[in-house]
């Protein structure tokens, strides 16, 4: 089953992290993500930028609604995330709580991917 393990930050805490902090926790990331290729969890994953180049699309009576910024107002931002391969959720946290921000304040989401219209399809 594949995960999505979503790594929320409060952007302004990392903002006020020394460099040399953020370049550890960077430099841990890609070997977090190395091992996760090589162990074959690994289906995608990628950095977000800051909310401050967000873009939220609504639609209200038809219409489209298009804003700047991310779409609610929270403490903390959605920073990145990793897809994962996974035997069940137990695999999927353990992989969750290897993330390197959760030890400078950072949460990670563990949410199962449900069915897509090509696996419905093809179940039939």
């Amino acid at each position: 089953m594949d995960y999505l393990l979503m790594c929320c930050f409060d952007e302004s805490e990392w903002a006020r992290l020394p460099e040399s902090e953020r370049a550890t926790v960077m430099r841990e990331y890609g070997e977090f993500q190395r091992n996760l290729v090589a162990t074959g969890h690994y289906r995608g994953g990628a950095r977000l930028e800051s909310t401050s180049t967000a873009t939220t699309v609504r639609e209200r009576k038809g219409r489209p609604i298009i804003t700047d910024g991310p779409f609610a107002e929270t403490k903390e931002q959605l920073g990145g995330y990793h897809l994962v391969a996974c035997k069940d959720l137990d695999e999927a946290i353990a992989i969750a709580l290897r993330i390197p921000t959760l030890r400078v304040g950072g949460a990670v989401e563990v949410r199962p991917l449900g069915p897509t219209a090509e696996t419905v399809g093809s179940a039939r």
